[in-house]
């Protein structure tokens, strides 16, 4: 698809005229839309933030400009009353919460950054990197992902190049290169940088184009933190890579470099990083993280969680003491992610055999240079079955249409247009077990998988494009599951009352709204003066089992069970194991390494170890208390450049 996008779509005004008064059904008492109004209201024309209803008629009608262009391009038979009443029902659902599309959507669909400038990469949650085949040009996939990340995309990267290919001493002849104050500058003299250790030419960097510090960032928000990132990026590979000269390139400095890429991002002030790097079990990658062996590795090690390729029927012992101890590394099982859709014995189809990798939170395998984009359904909003299939329709819309743009590299758009995978992903499941017990929940994702399948069927022969390689998985959410009051994907939650604490800068526009509402503010004990900490009162609900209430066991179960019945994907889960269960996860990953494509282990953290926690259980009594001092928010008067979309997605959830 060309940009921009000509064709326009525009939804009745006699139809969003009818939203304009209704309130939202804002989850978690207050947090769900002060996440709303934080993460995604974008600033409108006249100087105010966007209402979920002028988000949700941003996000649709850029949806349908998309379709109608593909359609009208090829000639398909565009049927504007048709389109006009799916887009409604595509209004309805999203606005009521019964369906979401990614926080990437809520904040760029509709806008110029995607309509006209063809950022489309900034729609898409997931994506995957190889260095395999970086001796053709050994930069590439470090200055793709580095694109990525700017664009708020998760990045999967794997060590596969290790051993490929000697790094040289740069060249003598050193040529200028003036960086534009650009994303685009910034990508491409790191790979200038890298490639000087292989043979191309060497350069020296002129900076003084890049805005000061301090500087407005117009596309997505926030301020600049001038030239400085990127000075120590450079500086920080040319360190790494200097050790290397003379020998094949290493596990290690492959691995130093994207977490020093993923540093620089965060340090940019647009995005955090999030960053997943694959590896085989062996020394130098399980030791990645030992910061002992290598305290240098420590100002940029933590940019990553890490994960091993594992083989069904290895020897689990030397991982599974390493997870006791810290966490990591994660696992992933490449050949059921080739071998299997559904891990059913029926659907060993080898139908991904390409697949490689996987991205941050381990909810979709990819091939090399592939993004995915999900879409979140919320079954306990739902009335019944037949209500929950047809939001089916409407998420499954929503995803196919994200694959019809095109991306900025092109070995991106070989896979992805071949493939065309995406992701719809059920979220508060827990909740919904304790509403309707586990027997319904195998229904609603065997009968919603099937209509999945139906609806493939008939959308890819619509738009004329690929059936799609795969459709669903579960997704750890994070703040979309806070708008509705839903729980994060298949996990429990901390408690069943919690305060949920949020920062928030001492001269944010949002303090005066929380202060009117009553919510409980104090200064933060870390920084007095410059921040301060907001308390939410939360619950999930009286029935809904807990973290403290579950095994690790029952949360292993939890994962299998939908990744036998729902995913055809993978299932993102991080299990909270107690320490008496650290001796189990030797004999946890041999039992289950028949059922899942991936796993991550945390162990639970103490309660109270320090003060402001994120997260902190309550009685009954005193979240009662808490609910009778706040009345609803009210932002009409209010507007903030604060909003800039979700940051990004760390291993057991999303964040902001």
């Amino acid at each position: 698809m060309q940009f921009p996008v000509k064709e326009k779509f525009e939804l009745s005004k006699s139809f969003i005229d009818m939203y304009k008064e209704i309130p939202p059904e804002w989850g978690f008492n207050g947090l769900g839309e002060f996440v709303y109004m934080r993460t995604y209201s974008r600033l409108r024309e006249d100087g105010k933030n966007e209402q979920w209803y002028q988000t949700v008629q941003r996000v649709v009608e850029g949806i349908y400009s998309i379709q109608k262009q593909h359609i009208k391009d090829y000639n398909l038979g565009w049927n504007q009353t048709k389109s006009q009443k799916s887009a409604q029902e595509m209004y309805e659902r999203i606005f009521s919460f019964k369906m979401l599309p990614p926080g990437r959507s809520l904040w760029a669909m509709g806008t110029s950054i995607v309509m006209e400038r063809g950022l489309t990469e900034s729609l898409y949650n997931c994506s995957y990197l190889s260095t395999k085949n970086m001796i053709e040009n050994p930069g590439l996939p470090f200055a793709n992902a580095m694109d990525f990340l700017m664009l708020g995309v998760g990045v999967g990267f794997d060590v596969q190049g290790a051993g490929k290919i000697e790094v040289k001493p740069p060249k003598e002849n050193i040529h200028t290169f003036v960086i534009p104050d650009t994303r685009e500058g910034w990508v491409e003299s790191t790979n200038m940088i890298i490639n000087s250790f292989f043979g191309e030419p060497n350069y020296n960097f002129d900076y003084s184009l890049i805005r000061p510090i301090g500087s407005l960032i117009h596309t997505f928000g926030g301020v600049s933190a001038g030239a400085e990132p990127l000075i120590a990026l450079h500086k920080g590979i040319t360190e790494t890579l200097k050790k290397n000269i003379g020998s094949l390139i290493t596990v290690t400095t492959i691995a130093d470099i994207i977490n020093m890429v993923g540093k620089a991002v965060v340090a940019g002030n647009v995005r955090r990083s999030a960053e997943i790097i694959l590896g085989n079990n062996d020394e130098e990658f399980l030791n990645l993280k030992n910061y002992n062996l290598h305290p240098e590795r420590g100002a940029f090690g933590w940019a990553s969680n890490n994960s091993v390729y594992a083989t069904v029927g290895m020897n689990y012992k030397d991982i599974a003491n390493r997870i006791a101890n810290n966490g990591e590394p994660g696992v992933f099982w490449r050949e059921n992610a080739q071998a299997y859709s559904r891990m059913r014995a029926t659907e060993k189809d080898w139908k991904d055999k390409r697949v490689e990798g996987l991205n941050p939170c381990a909810e979709i395998t990819l091939e090399p240079s592939e993004l995915c984009n999900l879409v979140e359904l919320f079954p306990n909003n739902h009335q019944d079955i037949e209500d929950f299939k047809k939001t089916i329709k409407y998420a499954y819309l929503y995803a196919k249409t994200v694959t019809l743009l095109n991306t900025n590299w092109a070995e991106t758009n070989k896979v992805m247009l071949r493939n065309r995978r995406i992701g719809l992903s059920m979220t508060g499941i827990v909740q919904f077990v304790s509403n309707k017990g586990m027997a319904e929940l195998k229904k609603w994702m065997r009968e919603g998988y099937t209509t999945a399948e139906y609806y493939d069927e008939i959308y890819s022969d619509w738009l004329a494009i690929p059936k799609s390689k795969k459709l669903t998985t579960i997704k750890p959410s994070g703040t979309i599951s806070l708008l509705a009051g839903a729980t994060p994907g298949i996990h429990y939650p901390e408690s069943t009352y919690y305060i949920r604490r949020v920062r928030l800068a001492s001269n944010s526009t949002y303090i005066p709204v929380l202060k009117n509402a009553g919510y409980h503010l104090e200064k933060s004990n870390e920084d007095p003066k410059g921040t301060v900490v907001v308390e939410f009162p939360v619950t999930a609900g009286d029935n809904v089992k807990t973290i403290n209430d579950v095994s690790m066991w029952e949360q292993l179960n939890m994962a299998a069970f939908a990744q036998e019945n729902w995913a055809d994907n993978s299932v993102s889960v991080t299990v909270t194991f107690k320490p008496d269960e650290a001796k189990l996860i030797e004999n946890a990953l041999d039992y289950y390494q028949f059922k899942l494509k991936a796993v991550s282990f945390l162990p639970k953290l103490e309660e109270g170890a320090y003060s402001q926690m994120p997260y902190e259980e309550i009685t009954k009594e005193k979240y009662e208390k808490m609910i009778l001092s706040i009345i609803p928010l009210n932002f009409s008067e209010m507007f903030s450049t604060e909003s800039i979309g979700e940051k990004y997605c760390s291993n057991d959830g999303c964040s902001f």
